[in-house]
């Protein structure tokens, strides 16, 4: 059967989410933990909605994973807990501490974490005034010295919004399109805070992190605020757009489409996303 996990992580001490020899990563963890819980030899394949970079955090990171039956029913034990909530118990129990399964359920067949998926929600901290960062966000939020102008970033990010290629953000993968919808790029001030907040059907591998560094400049003043777009629309990855680090990335949130539409979006997903008038060969 297969079990859809919402989980959340501080990325800090992870080499990523994705499972590598002799680095400690969020997969491996997590695998290793639903192992030790079914009894299973090997950890079960997972299968995640965002593989994020080393040091990238989490609150609402989804995973699909498939179990047998038998093993799942069998987690409560002498329990009278029913399989679901037994599952997120045990997990607490065999977890390291900078993870946390917030809940385990059974999903259909077609639910993929992945392709099913509708869009993916970022937020990512900046505090312009090091001296006043609280001590305890220091491994979420990155410190800039110089002060940033939030409304100017906000105009900048605002101008990336809607289909297109962002090429100019991605590391980009051979056979793998760099076309994706930006559904929200904004950016607020509370104090010395300040947080943008990034929206899209999908990204691309280091993509939020670039289109941070992207706005950076502008609200630093060294860049007009149709700078960005300019960037998007050369295709080419620009030195002076810095990927910013990944301590102050978060995945908030991933939404997915009512039950009976999961396997229809995964369809769509897969697919070859091109732009109005071009084709696929």
């Amino acid at each position: 059967m297969r079990v859809r996990l919402d989980f959340a992580y501080d990325g800090t001490d992870f080499s990523g989410w994705a499972a590598q020899p002799g680095l400690r990563t969020v997969e491996g963890e997590l695998g290793a933990a639903l192992a030790r819980i079914l009894r299973a030899v090997v950890p079960p394949a997972l299968t995640v909605a965002g593989r994020t970079d080393a040091g990238v955090h989490a609150r609402g990171a989804v995973a699909h994973v498939d179990v047998d039956e038998p093993a799942w029913l069998a987690l409560p034990g002498r329990s009278d807990l029913p399989p679901e909530r037994a599952a997120v118990r045990r997990l607490a129990g065999v977890l390291p501490p900078d993870i946390a399964v917030r809940t385990a359920r059974v999903v259909p067949e077609e639910f993929d974490a992945r392709f099913s998926a509708v869009s993916r929600r970022y937020t990512y901290r900046i505090c312009d005034a090091p001296e006043l960062l609280d001590p305890l966000r220091r491994r979420d939020t990155v410190s800039v010295r110089r002060p940033l102008d939030a409304a100017a970033m906000d105009e900048a990010a605002a101008r990336l919004v809607g289909l297109r290629d962002f090429a100019a953000f991605c590391k980009r993968r051979e056979g793998a399109t760099t076309v994706r919808t930006l559904l929200e790029y904004s950016w607020r001030r509370e104090g010395h805070l300040l947080t943008g907040t990034v929206l899209a059907d999908a990204f691309c591998h280091s993509m939020v992190r670039a289109l941070v560094g992207a706005v950076v400049p502008v609200g630093e003043g060294r860049k007009p605020v149709t700078w960005p777009a300019e960037v998007a629309e050369g295709l080419e990855r620009d030195p002076g757009v810095v990927v910013m680090p990944a301590h102050g990335l978060c995945l908030e949130e991933v939404a997915y489409p009512p039950e009976g539409e999961f396997a229809a979006r995964a369809r769509t997903a897969r697919a070859v996303r091109t732009l109005p008038g071009e084709t696929t060969s």
